[in-house]
């Protein structure tokens, strides 16, 4: 406990927090909407980050996990109408088995296999989609009767929360012994083995974790959507976009994914009225950061300070 109240990054993320908390009180549910949106993203980075940062291991398809918890709840929302809380259950644990199925072959490929395994996963569960339409809404999609709520400050509040639990518990775990196990097999797995750590244990165990908090944040982003669909929550651009966000925010750093993602996609409405340009803009911009500042925003500020 010391050592994180020490910590910038903790206190950086309490300072944003807490602008964050206030935010609701003059922002408009325009404003708001775009704000739990980033938030559910921040998410996603996050749970990337963890299984990227630490364990060393990329996975291109970061959609599957999110695809397998939003897509779960959905169809059982959408078909037997049962209780929010069990629909959500039931897509944590679709993406947490799903994703030890998956996990479990891959993890004994080397080098840019088991991130093109991951790539592929995405690309078979677009197609499981499509043939299974009568029951998955196929490419047009399916709705979701009941919402977490229809009310803008709601739903922001829900967002935020989870962001701060999610971002406790996996930054808390990325400074336990278990992160530390996994940052050492992601740097060199040879050599942490050769210490008696079991490298594949763990690496599955960071990639169920991954797993739990990406299904879990799908489910809750198309319950505050009212709707599931490739393009929102399967698409490889929305996997893209993901890692980006966490390249962007700082590497290893867990709450830099969260800072990422934000800003992500508020500057991306923000330069809307660009148009097509919008894309481009933003794509340039996160580019030129991940070029010029490899450890990222929150990264490399804090190494800039610790240097200064």
């Amino acid at each position: 406990m010391k050592g994180l109240a020490r910590s910038r990054v903790v206190w950086v993320a309490v300072v944003i927090v807490l602008i964050a908390a206030v935010v609701p009180l003059r922002a408009s549910a325009y404003v708001l909407g775009v704000l739990t949106l980033a938030y559910y993203y921040g998410v996603f980075a996050m749970a990337w980050d963890l299984l990227f940062g630490f364990a060393g291991e990329v996975n291109f398809g970061p959609t599957f996990l999110i695809g397998l918890g939003a897509y779960t709840t959905a169809i059982l929302d959408n078909t037997f109408n049962l209780p929010i809380p069990v629909c959500i259950l039931a897509g944590a644990l679709a993406a947490v088995i799903g994703g030890m199925l998956l996990a479990m072959p891959a993890l004994r490929l080397r080098g840019p296999y088991f991130g093109l395994v991951t790539l592929v996963a995405v690309l078979l569960l677009q197609n499981a989609i499509v043939i299974f339409a009568g029951v998955t809404g196929g490419e047009i999609g399916m709705t979701v009767p009941n919402v977490l709520s229809i009310d803008a400050r709601v739903n922001y509040w829900y967002a935020l929360a989870f962001l701060i639990v999610s971002g406790i518990l996996l930054y808390g775990l990325s400074r336990s012994a278990i992160g530390l196990i996994l940052q050492a097999s992601g740097q060199d797995a040879v050599e942490a083995a050769a210490l008696g750590f079991n490298v594949t244990k763990h690496k599955l165990a960071a990639f169920a974790i991954s797993a739990l908090f990406s299904g879990v944040a799908g489910s809750l982003l198309v319950l505050y959507q009212g709707a599931a669909s490739v393009g929102a929550v399967i698409d490889i651009a929305l996997g893209v976009q993901i890692i980006i966000s966490a390249v962007l925010g700082g590497r290893r750093t867990i709450l830099g994914a969260a800072l990422g993602a934000v800003l992500l996609i508020v500057g991306a409405e923000f330069l809307r009225p660009l148009g097509q340009w919008n894309t481009v803009v933003v794509s340039a911009l996160a580019l030129a950061v991940i070029i010029f500042f490899p450890g990222g925003l929150l990264g490399g500020a804090l190494r800039a300070r610790e240097q200064g």
